[in-house]
């Protein structure tokens, strides 16, 4: 039988190490698996309003609350970068032929290569935005501004220019909106304030929704 215990447990070993460098080449696996099992047992409306992106979304618990009268598919998730949501188009975004994509996505770019040209951001949307237009002709597409994160203050001429780069060409292209969350969350002084973020100075907490929930709301289409 030691024979037959030591092969096994080889065999349990060689599994483990397979699942690790499984979930490392599928980033937040487990989150998307999540959304595609909820879809399986109530599948959300087709034209409702979906929320695509990163931790700022996914930790909006309120989010259906917030923008009462609209349908809200939220499916942010992790700590994802553009390149992540653009891996999991077909999970959580193509899935809900919505009328509207709201997308907050790009600063975790930045937060995971601090040397990031703010160009290969701007392309990196705009190969997310193409994705979801070949796929969703006569979609709106809103892309919500990165926003001034004071523990990632020291890439804000980054994220800034990125903002703009986004923003100018959303301004070429047709059913879209880019929507400035960085003025409103900055203070006097021109830094952001503090009192709108947890105690990571990087995730917003209910005063910090409410400014986005106010800027938002004139974005939504009925």
């Amino acid at each position: 039988m030691k024979p037959f215990i030591k092969l096994l447990f080889a065999f349990f070993i060689l599994v483990q190490i397979a699942s690790s460098k499984l979930l490392i080449a599928q980033p937040f696996i487990k989150e998307i698996k999540a959304f595609q099992i909820a879809d399986s047992i109530l599948m959300p409306p087709k034209k409702a309003i979906l929320f695509a992106g990163s931790s700022s979304f996914r930790l909006w618990k309120t989010i259906q609350a917030d923008f009462p009268g609209y349908t809200i598919i939220n499916r942010g998730f992790g700590g994802s970068a553009l390149p992540d949501v653009i891996r999991y188009r077909e999970e959580i975004l193509f899935p809900y032929h919505p009328k509207q994509v709201v997308i907050y996505c790009g600063e975790n770019d930045f937060a995971i290569d601090p040397k990031l040209p703010s160009d290969s951001v701007v392309e990196r949307f705009k190969t997310l935005f193409k994705m979801i237009r070949e796929r969703f002709k006569k979609t709106n597409i809103t892309y919500v501004s990165m926003k001034p994160s004071p523990s990632r203050w020291k890439m804000k001429d980054q994220m800034m220019a990125a903002n703009e780069g986004i923003k100018t060409y959303l301004k070429s292209q047709r059913r879209t909106n880019y929507l400035d969350i960085w003025g409103p969350m900055l203070a006097e002084n021109g830094e952001p304030m503090k009192d709108l973020f947890l105690s990571d100075n990087l995730h917003m907490n209910a005063k910090g929704y409410a400014i986005w929930k106010e800027a938002i709301t004139h974005f939504l289409i009925k």
